[in-house]
């Protein structure tokens, strides 16, 4: 699935426009939430980055979710030889964002979809005072949590959004020239 120079990311997002993990809406459909609500909220173009990306993981990954092998790791892994080390991380570190603010705030957890609920206990629930310590250090942590809360509001079945090809010149200065495909979700089409 390449593109000259680059990889077809928007070939990989145009095929997930059925595919929603569990949740209310597609994985398309939650990307393009969570990067708005990115934009809405004035972040940088690598936080919009990671917010459209950031379970990129999903559709790549190869195993089930734990602790240390997660949508987030393998969704990092994917992106790193294209995005800079703080959109990876961030990536990566969405998940570990959750598993913090239901840590520090029980009450977080109530607001999680049914299916976050279940992947929250798999990737290993609370995290111990070293981990949130070790977390809350890293330069990035406050765009890690970010990050996971548009992830956890950017779950709302039919909300208009901007399609993906508004992000053209943000996935194609990392990923390389796209293929755009005339689809729902992808140019604006209904």
């Amino acid at each position: 699935m390449s593109v000259t120079g680059g990889y077809d990311l928007v070939g990989l997002l145009a095929g997930s426009v059925r595919r929603a993990h569990g949740e209310s809406v597609s994985q398309l459909a939650h990307a393009l939430q969570c990067a708005a609500r990115a934009r809405h909220d004035r972040a940088d173009d690598e936080l919009v980055v990671a917010a459209l990306l950031h379970d990129v993981g999903h559709l790549v990954q190869s195993g089930g979710e734990s602790p240390r092998h997660h949508h987030g790791s393998e969704g990092a892994a994917f992106v790193r030889p294209f995005v800079p080390p703080r959109v990876s991380w961030l990536v990566d570190h969405h998940v570990v964002a959750k598993r913090y603010l239901c840590t520090v705030d029980p009450r977080y957890v109530d607001g999680l979809s049914p299916a976050s609920r279940r992947s929250y206990l798999a990737q290993g629930a609370r995290l111990s005072l070293d981990e949130q310590l070790g977390l809350e250090t890293h330069p990035w942590f406050g765009d890690a949590l970010r990050v996971r809360r548009w992830d956890d509001a950017a779950k709302v079945p039919g909300e208009n959004c901007e399609p993906l090809i508004e992000y053209a010149p943000l996935l194609e200065r990392y990923f390389g020239p796209q293929r755009w495909p005339a689809a729902p979700g992808i140019d604006g089409r209904p």
